[in-house]
């Protein structure tokens, strides 16, 4: 068995793709891994993977050309999510390079997601759920704060990376403003600036714990009056903490006004 050892990150895992294919070993004789083995298995040949943004193109392309857009975003959302889910039935990028195989190797591709009794199609199908479920979420309650320099910030801690799927909707709905979404889980940031596209850099040499500090005159006051609005409306006899923290996890308090002081 040879095992293609790749980064855990869309790039890393379609190169590990692409990489695969391209050994000519056999789909049968191949596994992939995202991350690094703690435990090595007699007899397999550990081939570690480069990741390498124009082998990540080639696969993306592939994948959009042959089998369509829908089950592209498929994969991305099972690439980005969390492998560390518990009880899945294989690695995650095994399980994207298995899938791949079965749906390049049928006429309509895109309906083998349908097939979850295939173990590897089953685990995209949990993680692409979860990363979604997620995005979702956050979505619903990711909080923008003014800065000083007029900048707006948001702040999230995310268990999947799922900055690529709000970055494009904030920039669809704010498309006047200059803003940034931080990733302080996968330590990457979204940039807008007003009226352009946006992107996705690497955040970890950026000031940002710093600047995300220094909230402008107005940021202060209308974080003083919501937090005063929340406790005022609420009634006391009809508090349940058990439903609060099933609608909006603990998790995120730390970025929620109203919430940071209960942690």
């Amino acid at each position: 068995m040879y095992v293609f050892q790749c980064e855990d990150s869309i790039d890393g895992i379609f190169s590990g793709v692409y990489d695969a294919w391209a050994s000519r070993l056999g789909h049968k004789n191949i596994q992939l891994s995202s991350g690094p083995n703690a435990n090595y298995t007699l007899f397999c040949e550990y081939i570690p993977v480069t990741a390498d943004f124009e082998k990540s193109r080639k696969v993306s392309r592939t994948l959009i050309q042959r089998i369509g857009a829908a089950f592209y975003e498929d994969i991305c959302s099972c690439a980005m999510a969390d492998g560390s889910l518990k009880k899945l039935p294989m690695d995650k990028a095994n399980a994207i390079y298995q899938t791949i195989v079965l749906a390049l190797a049928c006429k309509k591709g895109a309906d083998v997601l349908q097939q979850l009794s295939e173990p590897c199609i089953f685990c995209v199908f949990l993680l692409r759920r979860q990363t979604r479920n997620e995005a979702h979420h956050l979505l619903e309650f990711l909080r923008f704060s003014e800065l000083e320099n007029g900048i707006l910030f948001a702040q999230i801690h995310p268990k999947n990376d799922v900055l690529p799927i709000l970055a494009p909707h904030f920039a669809n709905r704010l498309p006047l403003e200059n803003f940034i979404i931080y990733d302080a889980t996968h330590q990457t940031a979204a940039v807008h600036s007003a009226s352009k596209e946006y992107l996705i850099a690497d955040a970890r040499d950026l000031p940002l714990k710093r600047q995300m500090q220094q909230f402008s005159t107005n940021e202060a006051h209308f974080r003083s009056l919501w937090r005063a609005f929340f406790d005022t409306i609420c009634v006391e006899e009809r508090k349940n903490p058990k439903l609060q923290i099933q609608n909006i996890p603990k998790r995120f308090w730390a970025d929620t006004v109203e919430l940071a002081d209960r942690i």
